[in-house]
């Protein structure tokens, strides 16, 4: 999608700190943490949200949840939380699907 700014992170059009990148998904620092550690893991496809995951694309999504169980254990990681905004009311500021992975601190709940 012409102006996301996660696919001009996808595409090299952005400079970000990288964690992982292959040819499916990128996962790199979030540039505000909101946590020790707090890494986003994006497809490089552009899918707009949660909601737009369906049966073309969820392998890809299932493919993000292993790299996010595999970045954790790489970082030493055993307790993170994984968030998924999903529309403005949710508080998705970037209409590109993304997780961001959060760790290092204790989270309350219920969230937001």
């Amino acid at each position: 999608m012409e102006n996301c700014l996660f696919c001009k992170i996808a595409n090299g059009e952005i400079p970000s700190n990288k964690l992982y990148e292959d040819d499916e998904l990128l996962a790199f620092y979030d540039i505000d943490p909101q946590a020790p550690v707090h890494f986003l893991v994006i497809p490089k496809q552009h899918i707009g949200s949660c909601a737009e995951v369906d049966e073309s694309n969820s392998a890809l999504v299932a493919k993000a949840f292993e790299l996010i169980s595999k970045l954790a254990k790489e970082l030493g990681i055993d307790s993170f939380r994984v968030v998924s905004n999903c529309g403005a009311d949710a508080g998705q500021s970037v209409p590109h699907l993304h997780f961001h992975v959060m760790a290092g601190r204790e989270f309350g709940w219920p969230a937001g």
